[in-house]
């Protein structure tokens, strides 16, 4: 028994001088998780709390009383089977009755908006108040005002309204350039008509260029993207609403989402805060947007480009396709096949970075263009112009219009009287919300008689209008010859 006590205690007496041994012999180890290290760096820490985690509570308070809630009504179109009535016994059987549309029914739709200015002016997309016959605009305090339109601009998607009010909160304008990917932003907005509603993320990428605005060059809308994408929640509702930054300035309009389902689905983009101040301004001061062009013709740079067209030094930068003649680019000496890499301080590795910037600008402002020639970066000032190759920015458009029609007409030339047989007419150019397009009249039609009276010229249209009350009978043909009555009541 003794014997076995004395083995175990030398088993023991070794095990210790074992690990103590293993413990004086064995190498550092360092800990790669130590809560008492230096703190891990948050993403964003601007508009933070002292120990650097995000705080957006006061961001949320600097905005949410300066985001509106936007209601529209508009007539919905409700077509009969006499649309394009151009049935003789008709008139015979029934007189006037029974052309065009059925009562037009009214619709409600809702979106947001921002006030960008003590005064009233608030900002919103071009699609919230398109074709609205009424807009009421709701504060987060419950008080409610009718709005007028001041401007729309459909190639960006944005509108400025006007209440009639003062000393109303406002958000200030932030920088886009300024924004980084990975920086936390705020939604601020009415999804779903829940007002006030406040929601945050990161901008995932910019620049986004998603295809979802009209492009019509025919009616000069040549649509700009260079969306800021974010993972902040926004749904049907938050169109026209804020997203702001942790300091609570203004750095994008909400516009958009991506989704299969109509309903939030990981992405939301919003117009850039640079292109919404610009078009503010610009609808304010000229009544129009005064839209200015480079001249060019132009195409993302990556691999397959530079291999299809031999670029030899491979950079980052928007490929020339082609020049406009006289445009200014060609006058500044950019060539095609040169590589633009910077407008002004700002550098361009997409076309819808180039867009964003160049639209920052007005026609005859100077600006400066750095570019890639053969591996050398060159630099050159040009000066831009408008759409009709000129410098000078342009008031709204001289053709008048009828703001109870809702339409801009102009005169028709010769050859269509000829083509069409027609001895007098005075032509829709352009449609938006009012009495012709809820009676289903299309653009490029020709009116030619109103209640029976010839019409040939916007005074002729006026005269016989003026005053009016009860139904009007409108006659005319579109370009195809297709003949059409409408009918509405003033």
């Amino acid at each position: 028994m003794k014997k076995v006590a004395g083995i175990l205690l030398i088993s023991a007496i070794g095990g210790v001088l074992g690990v103590g041994i293993y413990k004086a012999i064995e190498p550092e180890k360092k800990s790669y998780i130590n809560a008492n290290s230096t703190p891990v760096r948050v993403v964003n820490s601007v508009g933070g709390l002292p120990d650097g985690t995000v705080n957006f509570v006061q961001a949320a308070e600097l905005t949410v009383h300066a985001v509106v809630n936007i209601k529209t009504e508009f007539q919905q179109e409700s077509f009969n089977s006499n649309f394009f009535f151009n049935d003789p016994f008709h008139n015979f059987l029934f007189g006037d009755r029974g052309r065009g549309m059925y009562p037009p029914q009214t619709q409600m739709a809702s979106g947001s908006g921002v006030i960008i200015s003590e005064n009233g002016y608030i900002a919103t997309n071009n699609h919230v108040v398109d074709r609205a016959d009424k807009i009421e605009v709701t504060l987060n305090d419950k008080r409610t005002y009718t709005a007028e339109v001041v401007g729309k601009d459909p190639t960006t998607d944005l509108a400025l309204l006007k209440i009639n009010e003062k000393d109303l909160p406002f958000i200030t304008y932030g920088n886009s350039d300024d924004v980084k990917i990975g920086e936390w932003v705020l939604a601020v907005g009415n999804p779903f008509n829940l007002t006030s509603t406040v929601t945050a993320g990161i901008i995932s990428a910019k620049g986004r260029n998603i295809n979802i605005l009209e492009n019509d060059p025919s009616k000069g809308i040549y649509p700009i993207e260079s969306f800021i994408q974010t993972d902040a929640a926004v749904n049907p509702g938050n169109s026209g609403g804020a997203l702001v930054n942790t300091n609570g300035q203004l750095v994008g309009i909400n516009a958009a989402i991506a989704s299969n389902t109509g309903s939030y689905a990981g992405y939301s983009f919003a117009i850039p805060v640079n292109i919404v101040k610009k078009v503010m301004n610009d609808l304010l001061e000229f009544g129009t947007v005064q839209r200015a062009f480079i001249g060019v013709s132009i195409r993302d740079l990556d691999s397959k480009l530079a291999e299809e067209k031999n670029i030899k030094v491979y950079k980052k930068g928007v490929y020339v396709a082609g020049l406009t003649d006289n445009g200014a680019a060609e006058k500044a000496g950019i060539k095609e096949g040169d590589i633009i890499v910077r407008i002004g301080k700002s550098e361009v590795n997409t076309s819808a970075e180039l867009q964003e910037q160049v639209s920052n600008y007005r026609p005859g402002d100077k600006i400066s263009v750095s570019y890639l020639r053969e591996g050398n970066e060159l630099v050159t000032d040009l000066v831009l112009k408008n759409k009709n190759g000129g410098t000078e920015v342009t008031k709204e458009e001289k053709v008048e219009t009828l703001s109870l029609l809702g339409a801009t007409f102009e005169t028709i030339t010769p050859e269509e009287k000829k083509k069409l047989h027609i001895a007098n007419g005075l032509k829709i150019k352009k449609l938006e919300s009012g009495k012709l397009f809820n009676s289903g009249i299309k653009e490029n039609f020709i009116i030619v008689n109103i209640d029976k009276k010839p019409v040939d010229s916007l005074s002729d249209l006026s005269s016989i209008l003026e005053n009016k009350k009860g139904g009007v009978l409108i006659e005319g043909v579109y370009p195809n010859g297709m003949r059409a009555y409408y009918g509405f009541g003033l």
